[in-house]
């Protein structure tokens, strides 16, 4: 005579479900802990609060039945809950309720509204971005992903932003800057690929005050084309080494094309020394615009503690596949004794020059590939 399922799921089948959707956790959880740069292991730094609730209501699903649970089950269940400690830790500081890395700005002082967005090249709503741009009123405006046709519908933008740097592509990587303030020394650096660009410029401020802003757009890692993170993390690493270099107040912004909490932007930030004004008052998730519960925090605004917040908003979305940034700053020179920045750990130079190598070393086998395929 049969007896059945015992073990309280209501059926083998959805023992099995529940089971193996804990190991994938567990995975998923587990890879990120690898320093390697392999798109299939980079590519779980990004989804975990999507982790955290796809986990918990596994977790909530394999204890439900706790009294009818066997040992496996139950050490199952417990490696399950330690997983999920671990990614609220990692989100944790970028949620309201953690402390704010950065101060709010008192009334008053020199003040500069920043704005950024990554256009999304194929978008033919610039219309909406100009909404958008007017909307906000910043005082820099940094774009990526822009082509020709983006700089020429743009164009209007020139009467209203005397100061501008240019660079646009036709791959993706194009780069548009305008400016209300003065940009001296500006100029645009390939520091791992050269059809990657990045902008630098001096921005000077009205009281004569200056600061770096450096506007990045790495190569994401792609799983739809095999691409892995090696030369995202080089150029993200190579910005915080010439940033900590210089010792200048600086503001580093743009789409890294990685999550605020991964380790990679934690060892920028430690080598940078430049904070994260998203600590202690949200995630800001950016990208992806089309889909709510496929949200991340890719577009970012990092600065040094000269600078206090006036305003951070996600702007509304205008057709891209990423929500634009605004950060209202306030140059405070005594902030960088209120606030501080985070420091290097043990490690994480030799890290970094690492790192670096090896994303130099994958942009000249690229290089190399790409001759061999023209030939």
């Amino acid at each position: 005579m049969a007896t059945g399922d015992r073990s309280g799921y209501g059926g083998i089948g959805m023992k099995a479900f529940l089971y193996g959707a804990a190991v994938l956790v567990l995975v998923a959880t587990a890879l990120p802990v690898v320093r390697g740069g392999a798109w299939w292991i980079r590519i779980f730094d990004f989804p975990r609060l999507q982790i955290v609730c796809f986990g918990g209501m596994v977790l909530a699903g394999l204890v439900w039945p706790w009294p009818a649970m066997g040992a496996g089950g139950r050490l199952l269940a417990g490696l399950l809950f330690l997983a999920l400690g671990l990614q609220l830790y990692r989100i944790f500081p970028y949620t309201p309720l953690a402390a704010k890395e950065v101060r709010d700005a008192r009334p008053g002082g020199e003040r500069f509204r920043l704005m950024i967005a990554n256009v999304l090249m194929t978008n033919r709503n610039t219309e909406a971005l100009r909404e958008r741009i007017r909307e906000a009123d910043p005082d820099l405006l940094l774009l990526v992903e822009t082509d020709a046709r983006w700089q020429e519908a743009l164009r209007p933008l020139e009467t209203t932003y005397p100061y501008r740097l240019c660079y646009p592509q036709d791959n993706t990587y194009g780069m548009l800057l305008f400016s209300r303030l003065p940009l001296e020394n500006a100029g645009v650096r390939f520091l791992v690929e050269d059809d990657v660009p990045s902008m630098w410029a001096e921005v000077v401020l009205p009281s004569g005050a200056r600061f770096d802003l450096i506007g990045v757009h790495p190569r994401p890692p792609r799983p739809d084309i095999g691409q892995d993170a090696t030369k995202r993390d080089a150029e993200l690493l190579l910005v915080a080494r010439i940033v900590a270099e210089r010792g200048r107040p600086a503001v580093v912004a743009g789409d890294l094309n990685d999550v605020a909490w991964s380790h990679t932007t934690r060892l920028f930030q430690r080598l940078s020394g430049l904070l994260d004004p998203r600590k202690g008052r949200g995630m800001y998730n950016t990208f992806h615009a089309s889909y709510p519960f496929l949200r991340y925090p890719l577009d970012h605004v990092f600065h040094a503690g000269v600078f206090q917040v006036g305003a951070l908003r996600r702007l509304p979305a205008f057709g891209s596949d990423h929500f634009p940034m605004f950060a209202e700053l306030r140059f405070e020179p005594a902030g960088r004794f209120l606030q501080e920045p985070p420091a290097p750990e043990d490690g994480d130079e030799a890290e970094a020059r690492q790192k670096i190598e090896e994303g130099r070393e994958a942009a000249r086998n690229t290089t190399e590939e790409e001759k061999r395929r023209d030939c």
